[in-house]
């Protein structure tokens, strides 16, 4: 069958529309479904801002501790004391450790045996850019942002061709640097705000939606144009995001108010949609607490945030029960917080972090890595918790063993080495250091290219 012109330009038109304003325009030049490599969903989430790690996971009877932090040292008694954990881990015999007082359910989840935690982690470069570290962390390329793609990026493509309608999900308006160049990944804040709306005449919300429809008939009427699949596979995706409806969680699991707790339970109905999620991403910001980090007594905005968290974790976590066994979940900062107060009850930037891995194939309650100490000696320029655990190595561990892919000289370009820590249960696949080894130093990404027909 052949366009007229007005046919033709009209689906043109709408398709461009619908790229932009949908925000899935690479979804259309996504390479074709090939198949998934596991069945696993991988889960970041990524505390912007600079999470104080020495507040979330802390030192309690340290002395340097208490003497650097003053009045931002949690209490040793009383409501807001800290949640105590055995960290199982000789290195930290020293210390007592426990929890911030506002996370409960965490605490409830490393007593399970479900989270894990590594101290002393991070990002081993000096920056304290929020906005280097942020890149350097994402990009997979420590000292160098100017990478092309995203660490998570790098994993999906050197796994295949997207492997279904929806392999890769940002719940925020924008996708994160992790998924920076990866075609199929989409971004949206729910299923329910997922549309095409634009300003076009022919588009209105009825039930017609004639701006899909033109769509649809545009890609479907054609039989030998290379676009057509992708055009296809863009309708689809609206289509499934229109017809999801609201979110109802499991009986009795609560979620935070906010756009955290919106952003889990997009990824959480996602999930249990079946649709083939491999990735998702969810940004936590609000964590560069400069002044005003908290009350001597331990509350104030830094607990209440870290209350958040907690309570989002624990509530996303026990509301995909049923995929446990599938699921990994991974929480980080871009660096942590320095050890001493500050003149307006803050903490400026610092180094080492906490990070945390959570999932039904972790082995949790431990505190994996080294304790370098507090004592100034021990510290990074005489301030900073040092970084004893890459967190390239954490992530390394957790491709291998649970999302099946030992491309990690692809994945962490300069790596050099791979020692797991033990942190996830998997098979260990054979380590491929060096993307030349993979075969895929000089590869492409490649795109469907439309071809124009005749059209009258």
């Amino acid at each position: 069958m052949q366009w007229t012109r007005r046919e033709f330009l009209m689906g043109c038109s709408a398709a461009i529309a619908a790229m932009a304003a949908a925000r899935i325009g690479h979804l259309a030049f996504a390479e074709p479904a090939q198949p998934q490599a596991t069945n696993e969903i991988f889960v970041q989430i990524f505390l912007r801002g600079g999470c104080d790690g020495l507040s979330l996971l802390i030192p309690y009877d340290d002395s340097h501790y208490r003497t650097a932090r003053e009045s931002l040292a949690l209490p040793l008694s009383g409501a807001n004391a800290p949640l105590r954990i055995d960290t199982y881990n000789p290195s930290y015999n020293a210390n007592s450790f426990g929890l911030n007082s506002k996370m409960p359910h965490l605490r409830d989840l490393y007593n399970s045996g479900h989270l894990a935690l590594i101290h002393a982690c991070g990002l081993d470069d000096d920056t304290r850019s929020h906005f280097d570290a942020m890149d350097y962390i994402e990009r997979g390329t420590p000292g160098n942002k100017t990478t092309s793609s995203g660490w998570i990026t790098r994993h999906l493509q050197s796994q295949g061709g997207a492997s279904s309608l929806l392999p890769a999900v940002a719940a925020n308006t924008a996708t994160p640097a992790s998924l920076l160049n990866y075609a199929a990944a989409v971004a949206m804040t729910s299923p329910s705000s997922f549309t095409g709306s634009t300003h076009w005449r022919y588009n209105r919300p009825d039930e017609n939606y004639p701006f899909l429809t033109t769509l649809r008939e545009m890609y479907n009427r054609s039989t030998i144009n290379p676009l057509a699949p992708a055009g296809r596979r863009v309708t689809q995706v609206i289509d499934l995001m229109r017809n999801m409806g609201s979110y109802n969680p499991t009986s009795s699991i609560a979620y935070p108010s906010g756009s955290f707790g919106d952003a889990l339970k997009t990824v959480a109905q996602l999930i249990k949609a079946e649709i083939g999620l491999q990735v998702a991403t969810i940004d936590f910001g609000g964590w560069d607490t400069h002044e005003s980090q908290a009350n001597s007594d331990g509350s104030g905005y830094l607990p209440d945030r870290l209350g958040t968290l907690s309570q989002g974790i624990g509530a996303f976590y026990n509301d995909l029960a049923m995929y446990h066994s599938r699921l990994t979940i991974v929480v980080l900062s871009e660096f942590g917080r320095r050890l001493g107060r500050n003149q307006s009850n803050g903490t400026d930037h610092g180094h080492g972090n906490v990070m945390m891995v959570l999932g039904g194939n972790v082995n949790g309650r431990k505190v994996y890595g080294t304790w370098p100490g507090l004592h100034p000696d021990q510290l990074d320029k005489r301030q900073d918790l040092q970084i004893t655990t890459d967190f390239r190595q954490v992530l390394s561990e957790i491709l291998i063993r649970r999302l099946g892919n030992p491309r990690l000289g692809t994945v962490f370009p300069g790596l050099g080495s791979y020692t797991p820590l033990g942190i996830v249960r998997g098979p260990d696949l054979p380590p491929v250091l060096s993307a030349e080894e993979a075969g895929l130093a000089n590869a492409e990404h490649r795109v469907f290219v439309p071809v124009i027909q005749q059209c009258r």
